[in-house]
């Protein structure tokens, strides 16, 4: 039997590694909003953002994934998805004026959750020992280092636990409809979705942007779109369950533009509750790959 090598390219490992560069845009893509936002309403945003989004889907599937959409037979599932998703970011972004960044990005930080239990009851994952280990610790990180005990209101922090929900429950739908779906007709489908709502509300919230903010609501596009692009691309290598802590890197950037933008200096506590996410993920990280390789030594067995 040939010897097994642990620096094989395992697809967990790469589903894993997509995720968390997918994660790292979309931080990008919050701070920005964030700083917008005091100025212009979230559907003005969303729609410039999505409209960008919609460009890159055709640009990468064209008409191609245009013909592969019309006979598509999860429609319902990526529109209920897309609504989902909606909800998410106008519950979130509005919350965003009341709510450090940290703290905003800590109550969404439920979302990981959610998807892990929702993963057992609609996917029929198994979550095993090491992955509630990796969820809950990270999780438990989360609430050290942002103390969302300190945020600003009732309403905001309803607004964002709710933005969670919808969250976890649209990782579980991509999970489900990326067996069948292309990338881009997903980001097709929930951007068009977006752009459309968005437009319809917009009429009676438009305010005028100068260029510096312009050319900031199309780079929100820009990384909205690639972050999109690799999480989905992440949820073809990996389940909803091991991908869900990954997220959690994204309260580390939270940190790092909240204090470069904001001025927000972290705590010790800060750095504390960071330390434990990531040991969180390099648990989950670790066992996944021993269990990987164990794998592939079984099937050379064979």
């Amino acid at each position: 039997m040939p010897p097994v090598s642990d620096e094989l390219p395992l697809p967990v490992m790469k589903g894993i590694g997509l995720s968390a560069m997918g994660y790292a845009c979309f931080s990008v893509q919050d701070a920005t909003v964030k700083w917008l936002v005091s100025h212009y309403p979230v559907p003005e945003i969303l729609m410039f953002r999505s409209l960008v989004i919609v460009a890159i889907a055709l640009a990468i599937g064209g008409r191609r994934n245009l013909s592969a959409l019309a006979h598509s037979r999860n429609k319902r599932a990526l529109m209920v998805r897309a609504a989902l998703i909606l909800a998410a970011w106008m519950s979130f972004y509005n919350a965003a004026p009341f709510l450090g960044l940290a703290q905003l990005t800590t109550l969404y930080f439920a979302a990981p959750i959610i998807a892990v239990v929702l993963s057992i009851f609609v996917l029929g994952e198994r979550v095993d020992g090491p992955r509630w280990i990796a969820v809950i610790g990270g999780f438990c990180g989360v609430v050290l280092a942002s103390n969302p005990s300190a945020t600003g209101g009732l309403v905001p922090v309803g607004m964002a636990l709710f933005a969670a929900c919808c969250w976890g429950l649209s990782v579980v739908l991509v999970r489900m409809i990326s067996r069948t779906e292309t990338t881009a007709n997903q980001m097709l489908v929930s951007n068009g979705f977006f752009a459309c709502a968005c437009a319809i509300m917009v009429l009676w919230t438009w305010t005028t942007p100068d260029w510096f903010s312009l050319a900031l609501m199309f780079g929100i596009g820009v990384a909205g779109g690639l972050g999109q692009f690799l999480l989905y691309e992440g949820f073809r290598y990996a389940p909803a369950s091991v991908v869900a802590p990954v997220e959690y890197t994204g309260l580390l950037w939270a940190f790092i533009y909240g204090y470069a933008i904001w001025a927000d200096i972290p705590k010790a506590q800060v750095f504390a509750g960071a330390g434990l996410i990531i040991a969180s993920s390099l648990v989950m990280i670790w066992f996944e790959r021993r269990r990987a390789v164990r794998l592939v030594a079984l099937d050379t067995r064979v």
